[in-house]
């Protein structure tokens, strides 16, 4: 095992003492090509470029001297200390840090970043990075070659946003283009970059914040979830934010079915009063809330600006309105019936959830999920709403919830 490693972290400005100290004793310099051609690179130790970072740290465990690993920005910060220290390896490293490529890229853009979500993009998480994108006012993407730039603007279509894109970094042909996200794709961008994406609205207000990425509380001071219609625009007053599909407890069991969560995109399809695209938002979730009625439409906006929350309002009727959409990952069926599921199914979702008010409804519609491969749960929900003044019934839902999961997911 070498007798030391050393894992120095390089922003462009010029390398500190303790960098400097530990690299004119290295035996043995890994990095990329920029960095190993760097003055300050012993003539006399060994070189390794830097491509699979299991098999350098394979070849620094054999190494018997003392060996250096240079990365770009802060390598502690998605960066190759973790991949160093793992078990595999048994590699203690000493770190020399520099500013992360995520600071630096704010710090071009003149803009606070500690409210900021942080996500890396290769092409196998490259739509997760655009849900993430979708659902949040501010983000930073590191990218990969194949996940740039122009491939998250393809993917963000319909969703206006601003890129600030930040190309090399700390070298010489540092670059910083500010460009809205429909201009992104008509580019060659350079790698490495980092690319800000500002939008959906104005910027949230951070006053008193304690946790960097998200602040929890909603922006009119509510607590929880599966929420009364009041809390919603319109409130029980409005046609559109009562009824069946709109009970607090089947909501809530609906979330708990498909479980929205940061990366995920759901459809809310029928999204009436706009409460389950809403709560699901908050979750941090990217949703797509579809409806044929404008009401409806006007409602579930209203319902996300009352909320802080991003979300994208789409005015269509199912099944039709959906052929252009984005992938999803869960789906909330509020109806239009065998044939809307016969449509999400063949999106592949993970989850499907939706209701029915009659059992021959209910066999319908589990029929058809289970005939598109899924496998089909069905519970009858009933909820009485009790006036504690008088503790007389108020009112009373009964409903067929179905739950599907796509069968090779199933347990």
């Amino acid at each position: 095992m070498a007798d030391r490693v050393t894992v120095i972290g390089w922003d462009g400005s010029p390398l500190t003492g303790a960098a400097t100290s530990a690299l004119s004793a290295a035996t043995l310099v890994a990095g990329a090509a920029h960095h190993l051609a760097l003055p300050e690179v012993p003539a006399n130790a060994e070189r390794i470029r830097l491509g699979s970072i299991d098999l350098a740290a394979r070849r620094i465990a054999g190494h018997r001297g003392s060996a250096v690993v240079l990365a770009d920005g802060d390598p502690g910060f998605f960066g190759v200390v973790r991949n160093l220290r793992a078990p595999e390896h048994g590699l203690e490293v000493e770190v020399v840090p520099a500013v992360s490529s995520v600071a630096a890229a704010f710090a071009r853009a003149g803009m606070p970043w500690e409210d900021a979500r942080i996500v890396v993009a290769h092409p196998r998480t490259l739509r997760r990075a655009v849900n993430v994108c979708r659902a949040h006012h501010k983000v930073a993407v590191l990218t990969s070659p194949g996940a740039g730039p122009a491939e998250l603007a393809l993917l963000l279509e319909g969703v206006h946003r601003t890129f600030v894109i930040c190309e090399e970094l700390g070298t010489a042909r540092e670059q910083v283009t500010v460009v809205t996200s429909d201009k992104a794709a008509d580019h060659v961008w350079r790698d490495p970059n980092v690319v800000v994406v500002i939008g959906g609205g104005p910027e949230p207000r951070a006053a008193g914040a304690w946790i960097a990425g998200q602040h929890p509380a909603d922006p009119q001071g509510v607590r929880g979830w599966a929420l009364p219609a009041e809390a919603y625009p319109g409130g029980a007053d409005d046609g559109g934010a009562s009824g069946e599909g709109e009970s607090p407890g089947l909501r809530a069991a609906q979330l708990a079915r498909l479980g929205p969560r940061t990366g995920d995109l759901l459809w809310d399809i029928g999204s009436g009063s706009g409460a389950l695209a809403v709560e699901a938002a908050r979750f941090g979730a990217a949703v797509l809330a579809v409806d044929s009625d404008p009401a409806a439409c006007a409602r579930t906006a209203a319902a996300a600006r009352a909320h802080g929350v991003q979300l994208q309002v789409v005015e269509g009727r199912a099944p039709h309105a959906l052929e252009r959409l984005p992938e999803p990952d869960v789906v909330r069926i509020g109806g239009g019936g065998v044939p809307v599921v016969t449509a999400v199914t063949d999106r592949r979702p993970e989850r499907i959830v939706t209701h029915a008010s009659t059992r021959d409804e209910a066999e319908a519609l589990g029929a058809a999920l289970g005939a598109n491969g899924y496998t089909v749960r069905c519970s009858l929900l009933q909820s009485v709403e009790l006036d504690t003044a008088a503790w007389s019934e108020r009112e009373r839902s009964v409903v067929f919830l179905l739950s599907a999961v796509r069968s090779d997911l199933a347990p």
